[in-house]
C-alpha cells in the first residue's frame, strides 16, 4: 500500500515535469494509452460478447477516465500537486459519507467543508479555475467509484475497467496526436509522460490488487487517506511546491475526516474501488 501511494504521486510529479513541453493534454494522452495497454493485458475483455446493459456503464466509466485525469493534471499545473490531490480526495470522501445519517459522518462532512474553504481562501491571487478543475476531478473520482461498482456487478473480473480504459485511450488518440504535433515532445518530456503512465496507472493498479488480497478493505481505505500527504511531500521535494502551515492543517483535516468516516463505517460498505486508472 505504501508503494502504491508513493508511486501514484511520484507519477503525478513526473507528469508535472513534462507540462512545460507537451502540456497536460499531451501527458494525459500518453498516460491513458499506457493505462489502456496495461489493463487490456490484465483484463482481456471480450468486447464482442458485451450486451447493451454492460456497455452503458463501461462507456460512462470511459468518459470518467478521460475527464478525471485531464482535470486533475490541469489543476496540478495551476495550483500544485498537494492542493490539487487534496481537493480531488473529496470525491471518495463524499461517496463514503453519502446517504449516511450518523452524527459522526455529519461532523466529518462539516470538517471537510470547512477545510476546503480554508484551502481556497479567497484573495486576489486565488486561482479559482485551478480549484474548480480539482473539484471536477473530485466529482469524477466519486463517479468512478460508483460506476465501477455497477461495472463490477455486470461484468466478470477486470473486463469492464479494461474495456473502459481502452475506449478512453481511443478517445484520446486524435486529441493526443494533435497535442503532441502542436507541442513536439523532447526525449525527456516523453520519458516523464511514460513514467507518469507507469507510476500512476500500472504500478498502483497491480499493487492495490495484491494489497487487497492481504488486508481488510477498511484498513485499505484508511491508508488511501494519506495520498494527499504523499502528494504534498513529493510536490515539495520534487517540484519545489510549498504549502503554508494553514494549508497543511486543512489538508490533514480532510485526511482525518476520511479516516474517521471509513473506520467507523459498516463492514458491509464497499471501499475497494479507490484506485484511479
Amino acid at each position: 500500500m505504501l508503494g502504491s501511494g508513493l508511486s501514484n504521486q511520484a507519477g503525478a510529479s513526473a507528469a508535472a515535469l513534462a507540462f512545460p513541453v507537451i502540456g497536460p493534454v499531451g501527458v494525459v494522452a500518453v498516460r491513458q494509452w499506457v493505462a489502456a495497454g496495461v489493463l487490456w493485458a490484465v483484463g482481456r475483455p471480450r468486447l464482442a460478447s458485451f450486451t447493451a446493459a454492460q456497455w452503458r456503464p463501461v462507456l460512462g466509466l470511459a468518459l470518467v477516465f478521460a475527464a478525471m485525469n485531464l482535470s486533475l493534471y490541469m489543476a496540478i499545473d495551476r495550483i500544485g500537486l498537494g492542493l490539487a490531490v487534496t481537493l480531488e480526495f473529496l470525491g471518495p470522501l463524499a461517496v463514503a459519507l453519502s446517504g449516511s445519517r450518523r452524527r459522526v459522518d455529519a461532523l466529518c462532512a462539516v470538517a471537510a467543508a470547512g477545510a476546503v474553504v480554508v484551502l481556497a481562501r479567497p484573495s486576489p491571487s486565488t486561482d479559482y479555475l485551478g480549484i474548480a478543475l480539482a473539484l471536477l476531478a473530485a466529482v469524477c473520482w466519486g463517479s468512478y467509484i460508483l460506476l465501477n461498482r455497477v461495472v463490477g456487478r455486470r461484468l466478470p473480473g477486470l473486463e469492464g475497467p479494461a474495456a473502459a480504459a481502452a475506449v478512453s485511450g481511443a478517445l484520446y488518440f486524435p486529441v493526443g496526436v494533435l497535442a503532441l504535433w502542436l507541442r513536439p515532445p523532447t526525449s525527456a518530456s516523453m520519458g516523464c509522460a511514460l513514467a507518469a503512465g507507469v507510476l500512476s496507472s500500472a504500478v498502483p493498479f497491480l499493487a492495490d490488487l495484491l494489497a487487497l488480497r492481504r488486508v481488510p478493505t477498511q484498513f485499505f481505505g484508511v491508508f488511501m487517506s494519506i495520498n494527499p500527504v504523499f502528494a504534498a511531500l513529493i510536490g515539495l521535494v520534487v517540484l519545489g511546491q510549498h504549502l503554508d502551515v494553514t494549508a497543511w492543517l486543512a489538508m490533514l483535516v480532510i485526511v482525518g475526516a476520511n479516516a474517521v468516516a471509513v473506520t467507523t463505517a459498516s463492514p458491509t460498505v464497499t471501499t475497494t474501488n479507490w484506485s484511479v486508472s
